[in-house]
């Protein structure tokens, strides 16, 4: 059986199933109703938002000149801290705001049964997330191990249904993190693709199934730029970049907040020098990638084909993450009008998912519930 492992907010599309029981919808709207003196009234933002939008930011960074552009970067960088979320006042959102948002994006757990029942007999691929997803979110990202329960999940996951983790970190890191054979790994945000194959060694095998790579013309380009912003950023401390052989990052996690004007300065001083490479902002993290058309969608797209399911009206994929990147398989779900997308975040964000876990142990609890309703199909 093949396994898809993937590496983030959501607009409802008609044609994607997302179903709220008159419980949970009743509770919701009674809980709105007596904060309705208190709470502000609803902006026309979507719902849920803090008054910070972080698309808007990052979209307007193109049209903002000098200190004005690094600011802009600066503000986006704080409101996508989760460390910022977290200490934020219960009122910057009101309960009408998270209400509405709990409303849109419903626990995956509570409507489990109700997810099922919308997958119609057809057949379920899992694409899933790394960080913030299989693991939890930790200030070294070389230690971001996933626990010995959730790999056996993952491998009778794997067991049960076509599974890949698409991810921004290269395959080989994932690998040793995930260290299972049997699934695909997208690397790169999808832009090193490759499968398994059986009957021959490891390092036989990730030789062997190659199945793409979009962007191979920029190794050597994304080795130098890495090679600079280590020598750029040294003086910032807590700064980390890493090589991920398609694209590279720089963590902020640990860098205080009063040098991130400085670490944007020196991050966008190195970019200068390379016009086809673009700048994009994650949890905690820039990401320097390719000017290409290619994103964690595209290669959903391309593993699914891969898996003689990209016509099928018999697939049901579903895509778990955390991350801004995973917005783009969120949202080729909602185009397509088949799966659905999961997020996985305890504060309301704008998001093109359906439904929504708080975090990898929600994650785990999901996934062991697929399992398990997998191996009760033969008995009902």
């Amino acid at each position: 059986m093949v396994t898809l492992i993937v590496e983030k907010p959501h607009r409802m599309s008609a044609s994607q199933n997302v179903v709220v029981s008159e419980t949970t919808r009743s509770s919701i709207i009674t809980s709105s109703n007596n904060n309705s003196s208190s709470s502000p009234k609803p902006s026309t933002a979507p719902p849920g938002l803090i008054s910070i939008s972080k698309k808007k930011l990052l979209k307007n960074l193109d049209v903002i000149n000098g200190g004005q552009r690094i600011n802009a970067w600066v503000d986006s960088m704080r409101a996508s801290s989760p460390t910022h979320l977290k200490s934020l006042p219960s009122s910057i959102y009101s309960q009408q705001q998270l209400n509405s948002w709990i409303m849109h994006h419903p626990s995956a757990l509570d409507m489990f049964e109700q997810i099922m029942e919308a997958s119609g007999g057809k057949q379920i691929v899992m694409f899933l997330d790394y960080d913030g997803t299989l693991s939890p979110i930790v200030d070294d990202p070389d230690r971001a191990f996933m626990s010995s329960k959730m790999r056996r999940t993952v491998k009778k996951l794997a067991k049960c249904f076509p599974t890949a983790i698409v991810t921004g970190r290269c395959i080989d890191k994932v690998y040793n993190f995930v260290k299972l054979a049997e699934l695909y790994y997208a690397g790169s945000h999808g832009m090193d693709i490759k499968g398994p194959s059986k009957g021959v060694s490891r390092q036989k095998r990730l030789k062997q199934s190659l199945l793409y790579q979009p962007a191979s013309d920029y190794l050597p380009m994304i080795d130098e730029v890495y090679r600079k912003l280590l020598e750029t950023t040294k003086s910032t401390p807590g700064a980390k970049v890493e090589n991920h052989k398609f694209c590279a990052s720089v963590h902020f996690r640990c860098v205080d907040e009063k040098k991130w004007s400085e670490l944007v300065q020196q991050v966008r001083s190195v970019l200068q020098e390379y016009p086809t490479l673009k700048l994009t902002q994650g949890r905690k993290v820039f990401e320097i990638r390719p000017m290409i058309e290619w994103d964690k969608g595209k290669a959903l797209e391309f593993l699914l084909e891969s898996l003689g399911l990209g016509n099928s009206n018999d697939v049901f994929p579903v895509y778990i993450g955390d991350d801004r990147t995973d917005e783009d398989a969120f949202k080729m779900l909602r185009d397509r009008g088949e799966g659905f997308g999961i997020l996985v975040s305890k504060f309301p964000k704008d998001t093109d998912a359906s439904y929504s876990l708080h975090d990898p142990s929600q994650v785990m609890d999901f996934l062991r519930r697929l399992v398990e309703w997998k191996q009760m199909q033969p008995k009902m």
